[in-house]
């Protein structure tokens, strides 16, 4: 099928599209390929120069792959590019994972159909055609009958609201947002805030180079050592000897990677040996510190503590200051917040030049045009860096806010809950379809093969869709509160709800607090392929609008 034209009615031609897609990161590429595959027209909008998502953003000191890693943070669907890409490291730096990505876009010639620097201002289904329109802030007007939002569940910067920040005449940068030209911290006083995933990757790298770094913390964090090191072309040569082997191990695995998991529990055990597993986990470091646990470790409180106790150890003994030790350690249940991995940011702390502020004893009052100030007193800075990560999961979509069936705005459905039918269709809004969004598997899962195996479902509706002549399809109210319920029993069973994270929306006032992942990996991609089997129960199907007559061929 191909792109056609046709008149606005306020002057102007209307692209007409079979498919549009907002994102050209790992999703959305993706996507794009996969629907040229099938034979429609597709146009891609991202804001971004160049494709990348994430990974095209996300250039802070130090950012890297904290998942399980390469050379399995990778698309499958294509054995091609698993034997001619050679990954450097098991905890891939941004630049690197983003030249895959470029590749991507090189050897499937994706680009030419990517529209970038072009931000989507309105979206709105019109109900008589059963197609959504869409303006940019290029002017651009097009129209398609899919539309596919890969906006990514980490892309929605989360600004912190402090007063006088905006009066700092210093430097400031946040991690999501950082500049592509190298940024200097040499002689400068720093100040971080946030120890998440990228404060805790940031802010050893940043104080190499700084005359001095203070770190404004407002939570401590569980974090574990990231084991990075150089891939070999041996392990790269084992990962590629049996890869239909290791793709269906990634497939069978809950969080998609080619790993055995640990069935037995930690109360099961003595405490000599859960301390000598904990004890060879932290030494190998990795993800697989966690995909080796025992199975109780985000279920049972008595479990979870044992592992909390050996974390909270390892930080003593690590920072040598023993009043900064004791601010570093964390008293939530450990694991409910996003598991972090990290490169010697426990060891920076013992360095002259870094200090830690405990926002909880020792809060910020406000800022000044030189300064950060605190109860304590008053602290001179030239730089400020917020790594005070996103409005995640749900956050982008609510930015992108489509008008779906009735003038209905999507922040206005998604006021107590985010709405939706297997994490992947909103009722109200036809044809639009969601990769990686909230009640999916999205940031419990490794993204590229995730958004193969959604984006697989998606293309299999679509091709329902269009072999039966039917003009849209939308989830049912009762289909999207049954899985609300699914989604929220999973959680129920497990520690995950009862911690502030960014998984429960706590880091973002005003945000619904609800754990909003579905918590079932492998079980969630079996869900939505009975729902296919069986014909699509809980979906509402409508017929194609008629073609009138003066347009019959």
């Amino acid at each position: 099928m191909t792109k056609e034209k046709h008149p606005s009615p306020t002057g102007g031609p209307v692209e007409a599209y079979d498919a549009v897609i907002i994102g050209a990161g790992v999703s959305g590429l993706y996507a794009l390929h996969h629907l040229r595959e099938m034979g429609l027209s597709v146009r891609v909008y991202d804001g971004a120069t160049d494709v990348g998502g994430t990974w095209w953003y996300n250039r802070y000191p130090g950012a890297r792959v904290d998942g399980p890693g390469s050379p399995f943070y990778c698309y499958t669907f294509s054995d091609e590019l698993m034997q001619e890409w050679d990954w450097k490291e098991t905890q891939s730096e941004q630049s690197d994972v983003l030249d895959y990505i470029e590749h991507v876009a090189d050897r499937y010639d994706l680009r030419r159909d990517i529209e970038f620097e072009t931000w989507v201002r309105d979206i709105r289904y019109d109900e008589d055609t059963q197609r959504w329109a869409v303006e940019t802030d290029t002017g651009v007007r097009a129209s398609a009958r899919f539309l596919i939002c890969a906006v990514g569940a980490l892309s929605t910067a989360n600004l912190p609201d402090i007063p006088g920040i905006g009066d700092f005449r210093g430097e400031t940068y946040h991690t999501g947002r950082w500049p592509h030209e190298p940024v200097s911290f040499e002689g400068k006083r720093v100040a971080v805030i946030g120890t998440g995933s990228s404060g805790i990757q940031a802010m050893p790298e940043i104080a190499k180079e700084a005359a001095h770094v203070t770190v404004l913390q407002r939570t401590a964090q569980f974090a574990f050592p990231a084991g990075n090191r150089l891939l070999t072309p041996e392990d790269m040569a084992e990962a590629r000897r049996d890869w239909e082997a290791v793709k269906a191990k990634m497939i069978a695995n809950a969080g998609g990677f080619p790993f055995e998991m640990r069935a037995s529990s930690a109360l099961d055990a003595t405490p000599e040996e859960r301390e000598a597993l904990y004890e060879k986990l932290w030494q190998k470091g990795g993800f697989g510190f966690f995909l080796n646990l025992y199975s109780d470790i985000a279920i049972s409180e008595e479990a979870n503590q044992s592992l909390a106790d050996f974390v909270r150890a390892k930080i003593r003994q690590i920072v040598h200051d023993p009043e900064t030790a004791r601010k570093l350690l964390p008293d939530h249940f450990v694991m409910t917040k996003r598991p972090i991995l990290e490169n010697g940011y426990f060891e920076a702390y013992n360095r002259d030049n870094v200090s830690l502020i405990d926002l909880r004893e020792d809060p910020i009052e406000h800022f000044t045009e030189t300064s950060v100030v605190t109860r304590s007193g008053d602290h001179p800075i030239d730089m400020l860096v917020l790594a005070t990560g996103y409005d995640a999961i749900s956050g982008s979509m609510l930015r992108l806010n489509p008008q779906g069936r009735n003038g209905i705005r999507l922040a206005d459905r998604w006021t107590d809950r985010f709405h939706n039918y297997l994490g992947l269709t909103i009722h109200g809004f036809p044809n639009l379809f969601m990769i990686h969004g909230p009640g999916s598997p999205g940031v419990f899962y490794n993204m590229p093969l995730g958004a193969e195996r959604q984006m697989g479902w998606v293309g299999n509706l679509l091709r329902r869709l269009l072999e039966r002549n039917l003009g849209a399809v939308e989830p049912s109210e009762e289909s999207e509160k049954a899985w609300d319920d699914e989604v929220a029993a999973l959680a129920g069973v497990t520690l995950f709800p009862r911690t502030d994270s960014w998984w429960t929306g706590a880091n973002v006032p005003g945000k619904p607090r609800y754990f909003s992942v579905y918590l079932g990996g492998s079980i969630y991609y079996q869900r939505i392929a009975d729902v296919a089997e069986n014909d699509y129960p809980g979906f509402e199907f409508t017929p194609a609008p008629e073609t009138p007559a003066s347009q019959r061929a």
